[in-house]
Formats: structure tokens, C-alpha cells, sequence
């Protein structure tokens, strides 16, 4: 009995832990690109990874297109 009473609160210090570390993760971005980290990782140069597509809206800005 005496060790449940160790064990819950390890267990609620253990998963705020586990949340602040997955908070800071998505808050500096680590899951913004997955695609391209897969690629990089299979691929030996990287001309071969390909690039995100550009629609209308996200070109660059010495290649907008006339309107």
C-alpha cells in the first residue's frame, strides 16, 4: 500500500513533464515540415528533395504573377 503512494504522484510528475516537453516541441515547430525530413533522410543530395508546392498565393515576392 505504502508504495502506491510513491507511485501516483511519479506518475502525475511524469506526464505534466511529458506535456510541457510536448508543448515545447510543437510550439518551436519541430512538426511543421514532416515530409521533407522523411526525404532528406532517404535521399543522398539534396537536389533530390523535393520542394513544397507554390500556388497563386505563395509565390515568391520577385515572382508574383500579373493580375
Amino acid at each position: 500500500m505504502d508504495i502506491i503512494l510513491m507511485l501516483i504522484p511519479a506518475a502525475l510528475v511524469f506526464s505534466v513533464v511529458a506535456l510541457l516537453v510536448f508543448r515545447w516541441s510543437v510550439n518551436s515547430e519541430q512538426y511543421d515540415d514532416m515530409e521533407g525530413e522523411a526525404h532528406r533522410i532517404l535521399m543522398d543530395n539534396e537536389d533530390m528533395i523535393p520542394t513544397p508546392k507554390r500556388t497563386k498565393n505563395n509565390l515568391p515576392e520577385n515572382k508574383k504573377e500579373d493580375t
